[in-house]
């Protein structure tokens, strides 16, 4: 088993490589399990509404970052632990890694009291691999705006914030990969789909989780 976080830009194709993982683990009959960052909780769940609302008042940056800590210790403490008990594969879009990125190199809060927030509430839970796929703020926009089109579903309130924004988060995910290299592994996202799904199940053999 192992605790898989799947970290990126918006559209940098998460969803989709997280589906072929997760498939081929059942597959050879491992329980698996997908959670997603914030969310996968009632109380998480709703928060995430609120958090990537583009219709109320939108959340100032320290109480944006508390409300992703309280819908990621709820998540933590009712989904990832019990199903790591149980020798669970745990597959999760997002994490701690997030806010790392997204509020503390994005917003430009603290970084400190960021990694401290996140080590209180998932500090005895630490993921097992970060997988970044990595793309450049001019590919994510190009397929943000490309996927609004086919579906007809609007942008949330994150995947509308300018370039310099994007471009201090995709800083923050770098930061981080080169701070922990053991810990995570840095993908092309401009790759197919079936060529990083090869890489990353190549990682798994590698760290000895898969045959």
């Amino acid at each position: 088993m192992a605790f898989v976080v799947f970290e990126g830009l918006d559209a940098s194709g998460k969803s989709t490589l997280i589906s072929l993982v997760e498939e081929s683990l059942k597959k050879s009959d491992k329980d698996t399990v997908f959670l997603r960052d914030p969310g996968s909780t009632d109380l998480g769940e709703r928060l995430r509404n609120i958090i990537l609302a583009t219709d109320i008042e939108p959340p100032v940056a320290k109480a944006e970052t508390l409300m992703y800590q309280t819908a990621r210790v709820q998540m933590v403490e009712k989904n990832i632990k019990p199903q790591l008990a149980k020798g669970s594969w745990v597959l999760c879009d997002r994490f701690y890694s997030s806010t790392v990125a997204f509020q503390a190199f994005g917003r430009g809060l603290d970084l400190e009291e960021v990694e401290g927030l996140n080590q209180f509430v998932a500090g005895d839970c630490p993921p097992d691999m970060f997988i970044l796929l990595d793309i450049t703020v001019e590919e994510s926009t190009r397929r943000k705006e490309n996927r609004a089109k086919e579906s007809g579903v609007g942008q949330d309130r994150l995947e509308k914030e300018d370039r310099s924004f994007q471009e201090k988060v995709r800083e923050g995910y770098l930061y981080q990969a080169k701070k922990n290299p053991e810990r995570w592994l840095v993908l092309d996202g401009t790759k197919t789909p079936e060529e990083l799904f090869e890489l990353t199940i190549q990682e798994f053999k590698r760290h000895g989780w898969l045959q």
